[in-house]
């Protein structure tokens, strides 16, 4: 799926299901964040209206998700904790080119693209292994909307530079992220 590298073990939606109250507060913080990123692209891409609206669209999708986590947090009764440190979407930051300013928005594209690559698949791992139907249908649903923001980010970036290059970095992204997700897959955290 998406051409990532390492797939998520089938087990890691064990060690997620054994503790659903800290995976859902975990999500509902991925959410959030996902629509804070988009904002923040649309800060830096003003003069494209087209990825604006779209963008928006996505920012607000990311923030009814939020919500719709945090309701099912209310109903089973769970605390809704403060948000949680993301190591995977911080070494993934390290890799983000500093290079020119259509360099570096490519880039962070790209960026959204994998974190968004690894939800869906994430998500997938979920609904195919874990027994609580509720969340089964849920994250059936967020997968499908989370393969549709993929496209959207790498679809920005090849409208942005040069699709040949941008496929090839785009190939350099899949490879890092192959490395760093090896350390992951044992928490029961969105990317843990």
């Amino acid at each position: 799926m998406f051409k990532l590298k390492l797939p998520t073990d089938p087990r890691w939606a064990n060690i997620a299901e054994g503790n659903i109250e800290e995976i859902l507060t975990d999500h509902a913080w991925c959410e959030q964040k996902a629509a804070t990123n988009a904002i923040t692209l649309i800060t830096m891409l003003p003069e494209y209206p087209e990825m604006v609206t779209e963008l928006l669209a996505i920012a607000q999708e990311e923030l009814d998700h939020f919500n719709q986590v945090h309701e099912i947090i209310k109903k089973r009764g769970y605390t809704f904790g403060r948000a949680r440190k993301d190591d995977y979407v911080n070494q993934l930051a390290k890799f983000i080119v500093q290079g020119s300013r259509d360099e570096l928005i490519i880039d962070k594209l790209l960026f959204a693209a994998m974190i968004e690559a690894r939800s869906c698949e994430r998500f997938k791992v979920l609904t195919e292994n874990i027994k609580d139907e509720e969340l089964k249908v849920f994250y059936r649903e967020l997968m499908i909307s989370e393969a549709n923001h993929y496209t959207s980010f790498i679809g920005f970036a090849r409208q942005l530079g040069d699709p040949e290059t941008v496929n090839r970095r785009w190939e350099e992204w899949l490879e890092y992220e192959a490395d760093i997700i090896k350390s992951y897959g044992n928490k029961e955290t969105i990317h843990g």
